[in-house]
């Protein structure tokens, strides 16, 4: 997170928090890990990108903010779980939508959703409120540090409409845990989904800015016009 981007440092927090807890929880013991990875970097991305089962990209329908990162993820067999959003859009188009779990709301619905919760407060969805109860309740430790980003969805307008795309979002986990578990389909979605990433290869991006914005021409090489 940038310097000053308190919001986000807020969330780094509570995923360090939540990971004490479950790290250190014998019940659970090295069935599940929480794991923040600091300085994130390409060296890191070049271990973690390839021995991804699956890529979140849930940034809110209309904010085009899932980058570029989901194309990695994809080109190396990832399945990515996320919103109708950006690059998401354009590798659903390219792999097909049933290679993946989409949630959310849609960009269209953005402005009214936001509109709503800007004058009303609605009860959070179940989950969801069982989470804010947890972390109210000091289990993640001291529950004042968190109490920002609960008001912010509670109190605050919700901006990015995390009360409208939680239960999907769930749903959506549902449908990931049951699709995992048949094995071959999975990895039949795995390659498909590489084999139909062609068109996010850098040879076609450099081919197509290079004749629809600098209209120049491919040389060979040796040619004494490079």
């Amino acid at each position: 997170a940038a310097a000053g981007y308190w919001v986000a440092k807020q969330v780094i927090k509570l995923i360090n928090s939540v990971a004490e807890v479950v790290n250190n929880d014998e019940e659970i013991g090295d069935v599940l890990k929480v794991v923040f990875i600091p300085d994130y970097s390409v060296t890191a991305a070049e271990n973690i990108i390839p021995a991804s089962d699956i890529s979140q990209h849930i940034s809110t329908a209309g904010t085009e903010a899932s980058g570029t990162s989901n194309m990695k993820f994809v080109l190396n067999g990832g399945i990515i779980l996320g919103t109708v959003d950006g690059a998401n859009i354009e590798i659903g188009e390219e792999v097909g939508e049933e290679q993946i779990f989409f949630f959310g709301c849609l960009a269209h619905e953005v402005a009214d959703f936001r509109h709503y919760l800007r004058f009303h407060q609605p009860q959070p969805d179940p989950a969801l409120q069982a989470a804010f109860d947890m972390i109210q309740r000091n289990t993640f430790g001291e529950a004042h540090l968190f109490q920002s980003l609960i008001d912010s969805v509670l109190r605050g307008g919700d901006v990015y409409l995390l009360s409208v795309d939680f239960p999907s979002y769930i749903e959506a986990h549902k449908a990931v845990e049951n699709a995992y578990r048949q094995r071959d389909d999975w990895i039949t979605k795995s390659i498909l989904s590489v084999a139909r990433m062609s068109k996010f290869s850098s040879d076609r991006s450099i081919q197509e800015y290079a004749e629809e914005v600098w209209n120049i021409e491919p040389a060979p090489v040796g040619s004494q016009c490079v």
